[in-house]
Parts: structure tokens; C-alpha cells; sequence
């Protein structure tokens, strides 16, 4: 058997058994692991993450989770296999997610996560989320000006083990139910899914068809909600989402959907890369683990500006 061969076996052991083979690793890879990009927040994430990396000199591999804890738990074991030197992540659920984030500190990868905290501290290097609950109150605030502060209203939240979809559906309920004519007929989860706000929106328009407004936890289910209003020509309906999507704002534009919060995911990405950078270089990110980035409230007066979940001047 010649040396090589041996080499190649090895590695081919190493990878199965989840370890980091010389013959598999990257001296400068940074693995780059979000949900589905059939979400355009998630897919803006991985590019930001992607373009910073290579703009610093790193190799990159892009992973997507799809919200399966089980199946980020393997992509956190390929990223280790490939010897890679830090994870970007935004994690499949705030508790199902603790243990990957540690397995990869045990394999000396630090983790920067991005959008979702999980519930533990001390085990990410950073945590660099948005700040849900002030944008939550952003949207909340403009939701009850629009409604005239009364009327039925809807609200469609996100995924219940996200613990995004709970600090935003605080925010919106510590604002709106301030106002005692403001009543709330129905709120369903719609797991952040376009398709199953269309199909949540339907059903709850048959019970409630004297609805005024729907707010929503993100863009993609008010998207949703609002094709399912269209079908059903009640185009007169208020919505409201959150996140800062192109469609969405191309929506606000043309006078269907009144408004959104921004929560910058591009430039979260390119922040986390950054910090990655400065930690590898001097073991120190020189910021808390935890950040809070703020939110900025998008109506028909700045909607123009938007442009893949950031601002331009």
C-alpha cells in the first residue's frame, strides 16, 4: 500500500468518524450554515457572510439547515470534518441548537451566531441578533396609526420554537393592547412560510371576514397573507410585516402592503464575519457576545431606499 493511499484512507476514516483529517481541512475555510434561501432574509445572510469571507481572504462553505436541529447537528460535524476555522450561524431553534454550538467549541470552532440567540451564553463567541422587540414596537406603532386605533385585527406569528416569533409577538401585544378598540379575532402560527400564511389567511377570513388588519412576525408570511386577501379581494386589509424584503417593498411601493421593520440580515452577516476575522487574528472579538443591532421602521416614504435587507442613501 503506498503512503498516499494510506493518507487517503485515513482521511476517509477521519471523516466518518466526524474528526478533522490533514487531507480534509482548510487552513482558512469559515463555514457559513442558515435556514432555507427559498427565505430571501436567509439567502441575503449567506451571501453577506460569503462576500465578507472572501473579501477577507477566507474559503467558504454554505450550508442550509432547513429548521432541522438533526440536520444542523451533521452540517456542524461536516464543518468540523473540514477543519474549519469558524462557524457563521443562524440556528435551527434557541434550545434544540445549545449542543451543536458547544460540540463545535469542543472542537475549538468558534461559533458567531447571527439573527437567533439560542438559550445558553458562553459557548458562542457572539450572538449578533436584531433588535426584535424595538422593531417589534416600530411595526406595532404604525400597525395601530393605520388601523386608526381600533378595529378586528389578525396576527400571524413565526415559528414557535424560534425565539424571534415570541420577542416580536411581545412587542406588537406591549404596543396594541395599549388600545382597548384594537381586538385580536384570531392569531395562528404560520412557521414563517409564505405558503402556510396563504393557506392560515384563507381559513381565517371564512370565520372573520369583518378583519381590518393583519400583522405579521415576518415578511414572508405577509406576503402570504396578503395574496390570500388579494384572492379574496379584501385588498382593502392593513398589513403589516417585518424584515425588510425586496418583495415586501416593492408591495409598499405599489399600495399593497403598508408597511415593514428593516432588520439589516446583509450587514449582520458581514459584522459576524468581521468579528470572526478579529477573533482568529487576537482571540478577541473586543465587543460582548451578546449585540443588539437596531430595526428601522420601512413605509411608502422610505421603501424606495431598501435594497436586499439594507438601506442605501
Amino acid at each position: 500500500m503506498t503512503v498516499f493511499t494510506k493518507m487517503l484512507l485515513a482521511g476517509i476514516t477521519a471523516v466518518t468518524l466526524g474528526l478533522s483529517p490533514v487531507t480534509a481541512s482548510a487552513a482558512d475555510l469559515i463555514a457559513i450554515i442558515t435556514p432555507s434561501h427559498d427565505n430571501p432574509f436567509f439567502k441575503a445572510e449567506a451571501e453577506g457572510a460569503k462576500a465578507k469571507a472572501e473579501a477577507l481572504g477566507y474559503e467558504t462553505i454554505v450550508l442550509v439547515h432547513d429548521d432541522d436541529a438533526n440536520k444542523q447537528n451533521q452540517l456542524v460535524d461536516t464543518a468540523i470534518a473540514r477543519g474549519a476555522k469558524a462557524i457563521i450561524l443562524d440556528n435551527a431553534g434557541s434550545d434544540a441548537s445549545v449542543a451543536a454550538v458547544q460540540k463545535a467549541k469542543d472542537a475549538k470552532i468558534p461559533s458567531f451566531l447571527i439573527d437567533r440567540e439560542i438559550n445558553a451564553t458562553g459557548i458562542a463567541v457572539a450572538q449578533i441578533v436584531s433588535n426584535n422587540y424595538q422593531g417589534a414596537t416600530l411595526g406595532a406603532e404604525k400597525f395601530v396609526e393605520l388601523m386608526g386605533e381600533e378595529g378586528n385585527y389578525v396576527e400571524l406569528v413565526g415559528r414557535e420554537a424560534d425565539i424571534n416569533a415570541g420577542i416580536r409577538s411581545k412587542g406588537y401585544h406591549d404596543v396594541i393592547d395599549q388600545y382597548p378598540d384594537m381586538k385580536m379575532v384570531s392569531r395562528q402560527s404560520a412557521n414563517w412560510s409564505q405558503t402556510e400564511a396563504f393557506a392560515k389567511m384563507e381559513s381565517i377570513l371564512q370565520a372573520n371576514p369583518d378583519i381590518k388588519g393583519v400583522i405579521s412576525g415576518n415578511d414572508t408570511m405577509a406576503m402570504g397573507a396578503w395574496a390570500a386577501l388579494t384572492a379574496a379581494k379584501r385588498t382593502d386589509v392593513i398589513v403589516v410585516g417585518f424584515d425588510g424584503s425586496n418583495d415586501v417593498r416593492d408591495s409598499i411601493l405599489q399600495g399593497g402592503i403598508k408597511a415593514t421593520v428593516l432588520q439589516p440580515a446583509y450587514r449582520q452577516a458581514e459584522l459576524a464575519v468581521e468579528q470572526a476575522d478579529k477573533y482568529l487574528k487576537t482571540g478577541s472579538t473586543g465587543e460582548d457576545e451578546k449585540q443588539l443591532m437596531d430595526c428601522v421602521l420601512i413605509t411608502p416614504e422610505n421603501a424606495g431606499k431598501l435594497e436586499t435587507f439594507a438601506l442605501t442613501d
